[in-house]
């Protein structure tokens, strides 16, 4: 089952904390490389307010840039069984609290994967 998420994180670095921490092995050359199958896209700092150009190409108005840094992730396979057979779907460890919840598809989208309809 899949799952899409959107996250803001105060900074680049506490977002990239947050996917280093997600499950990896070393490879032959003792880097560290995903083993979940979760796709991950960063973002980044996101235009919130377009800039303004003229009619040649030059910049009138800069755009205005979120200032959290932003995540969006196609979880696969977060389903937990309890000892009583009941089946549920959470976020990773730490990852809820910056979840967003979007009214819209958002600014990215999953190869037609439908945001509301997955969303978490």
């Amino acid at each position: 089952m899949i799952k899409v998420s959107k996250y803001e994180f105060d900074s680049e670095e506490q977002g990239l904390s947050k996917i280093n921490a997600l499950p990896s092995v070393k490879d032959e050359d003792g880097k560290d490389v995903p083993s979940h199958k979760h796709t991950i896209v960063k973002l980044g700092n996101i235009v919130i307010e377009q800039g303004e150009y003229d009619a040649d190409g030059e910049e009138v108005k800069a755009p205005v840039l979120s200032d959290k840094y932003h995540v969006d992730v196609l979880w696969k396979n977060l389903e937990e069984t309890d000892e009583e057979g009941n089946v549920t779907i959470d976020h990773p460890y730490g990852w809820k609290s910056f979840a967003i919840d979007l009214d819209n598809e958002g600014m990215h989208g999953f190869m037609g994967v439908s945001y509301q309809e997955n969303k978490m």
